[in-house]
């Protein structure tokens, strides 16, 4: 799992978790101040990454605000025909609304609103999150259109008619699902050492400015779930910052979990379940779980 530091009993225990769960797992967990010290399970496989991918959309959107090339006070009138399947935020709403861009980062970044995300990723290009992600050191990650291209190559893969008669497909346990609509070649996709590098970036000023990295960090730490990552969490003293990411049987999260203490830890957990039901709490839960025992092998090692 990780290198000659590290037992086979973590890598043992993760993989039970997983196993018990249902659900194959990814895993790149990592102190932020020392992040070759880490825990880490299959972190350079590329996967489909689902709602991750508005990280790197944010941090594209920051620098060019820095450079001048986009105004973040911009603001958009959003009309109906603008709208994105989504089952949060602007993409539920019947009447037009009119945000700044800023405003619409935050929103994709808490509720994980598809419209919002849609919106910004029009305004920011995908060449532009792409040239981010190379100058960052992410060679493994490619937004390929954002949600909007994985719903098209969903639609594409499966043959369906629409995009609803596609998700019913993918969610069907009796239905063998055609391998294209897994393979990350022409979706949002990624891998978890990226991600990790991505977050310890934003936490070390490194991906931004300052400020525009200040407020990534706000961004994440508005987000509204609290099922996957911060649920292996579940105290007063400790805050996790995250954005969830779910694409057919995949559910993922990639925070960064800071201590009362203050040691802080980037955790990228990647997931994709054997069962294609939308609703699996311990497919969500494990998530969490993965994520604390391999923080607390960390906090371990550190007093060794």
């Amino acid at each position: 799992m990780n290198g000659s530091r590290r037992g086979g009993g973590v890598d043992r225990t993760i993989r039970s978790l997983f196993d018990d769960a249902g659900v194959r797992g990814w895993l790149h967990v990592a102190e932020l101040d020392r992040p070759s010290a880490h825990v880490v399970l299959d972190p350079d496989e590329q996967v489909p990454m689902g709602s991750v991918y508005k990280v790197p959309l944010m941090t594209a959107f920051c620098r060019l605000a820095e450079a001048g090339r986009i105004d973040p006070s911009h603001r958009l009138t959003l009309e109906t025909a603008d709208r994105v399947p989504g089952p949060t935020g602007l993409s539920i709403l019947r009447d037009p609304v009119t945000m700044s861009l800023r405003d619409l980062v935050v929103q994709m970044m808490s509720v994980s609103d598809n419209t919002a995300a849609h919106a910004v990723l029009r305004a920011v290009g995908p060449e532009a999150v792409d040239r981010v992600c190379a100058d960052l050191g992410l060679p493994h990650t490619r937004i390929h259109g954002g949600v909007v291209g994985t719903f098209d190559r969903l639609v594409a893969d499966t043959g369906a008619g629409s995009l609803d008669a596609a998700m019913d497909r993918v969610a069907d346990n009796d239905t063998v699902v055609p391998p294209d609509v897994y393979d990350p070649a022409y979706k949002a996709s990624s891998t978890p050492a990226d991600i990790a590098r991505l977050l310890r970036a934003i936490w070390t000023d490194e991906a931004a400015s300052p400020g525009s990295c200040s407020f990534m960090r706000a961004a994440m730490g508005t987000q509204a779930w609290a099922h996957r990552l911060a649920s292996g969490f579940p105290y007063d003293d400790v805050t996790v910052y995250g954005k969830t990411g779910t694409f057919g049987s995949m559910r993922h999260e990639a925070g960064v979990v800071e201590l009362a203490d203050g040691s802080v830890y980037t955790a990228v957990v990647f997931t994709q379940a054997a069962r294609a039901d939308k609703k699996l709490p311990r497919a969500d839960a494990v998530i969490g779980a993965v994520a604390k025992v391999a923080v607390e092998e960390l906090r371990r090692s550190q007093d060794v």
